[in-house]
């Protein structure tokens, strides 16, 4: 059964076949979905003006977003949910024109921002649906492969895979069906980030760093650097260098963390 939030963005899209081709993806993936996954919220918002705290309120409500998250990481959960969105599918022309509002600043991590939307500004969604598929997907293979597994072993499907989902399952963390992608792929590995810092997914901060240091710093900084000068990147270059910045300031952090 679709939840309200689901229901409703169908309706302002025209149906189920209308807001797949609005937001890029195929149709039996949304007749599929129960709600709108979270990393799909931005795109579907932007396509039919369905507000994210209306699509997704356990993660954009004021409830959710609360006063119990300070200023930083309320930053965090938006970076990690906005690199989700970019490595899940490619940006469409409504998130490229929000990208491209991004303010930056003299920080390593503003000037990333400002590079981002530099690169939003210039990019069309045609351009940049093809150099997704070229450095993701490709015909038989991407440039790049965004999972853990294969950044850890070499090899799709390993050890990392199986370690993670026995994590995800200690944490109550459940895979959503309507996704193809094995659990270990970096889009799914950064939502469940921002769910863990948000607090959607409920958890200490020692488990919060245990998870980042075992699943995610062990491999997605390269991940983010092999983007940053992939030979089918242009777009991407920018995504990957703000995802460097941030998982350096994500490792510092968890340093002094308590």
């Amino acid at each position: 059964m679709r939840d309200a939030g689901l229901e409703r963005a169908i309706d302002a899209a025209g149906g189920v076949a209308q807001l797949a081709r609005k937001i890029g993806i195929a149709q039996p993936s949304v007749s599929n979905w129960n709600r709108v996954p979270a990393q799909r919220v931005v795109a579907v918002e932007t396509a039919t003006g369905v507000s994210r705290k209306i699509l997704r309120p356990d993660l954009y409500s004021e409830l959710a977003m609360s006063d119990m998250l300070d200023p930083i990481e309320t930053g965090r959960v938006q970076e990690y949910a906005l690199l989700a969105t970019l490595l899940a599918s490619p940006p469409s022309q409504s998130l490229l024109a929000q990208l491209a509002q991004l303010n930056g600043d003299a920080t390593p991590l503003g000037r990333a921002h400002a590079a981002l939307a530099e690169a939003a500004s210039i990019t069309v969604a045609a351009e940049v649906e093809r150099e997704f598929f070229d450095l993701f997907i490709g015909v038989g293979r991407g440039e790049l492969l965004p999972y853990a597994s294969y950044y850890l072993t070499g090899f799709l499907n390993e050890r990392p895979l199986s370690r993670l989902r026995d994590d995800l399952a200690a944490l109550g963390i459940e895979r959503i069906e309507s996704n193809p992608e094995p659990e270990d792929h970096a889009a799914t590995l950064c939502e469940i980030m921002a769910g863990l810092v948000s607090g959607r997914f409920p958890a200490p901060l020692t488990a919060q760093r245990a998870f980042f240091e075992k699943h995610v710093s062990r491999w997605i900084g390269r991940l983010f650097a092999d983007m940053a000068k992939a030979e089918s990147a242009k777009f991407y270059r920018a995504v990957g260098a703000l995802g460097c910045v941030f998982l350096e300031i994500e490792t510092e952090a968890f340093k002094f963390a308590d």
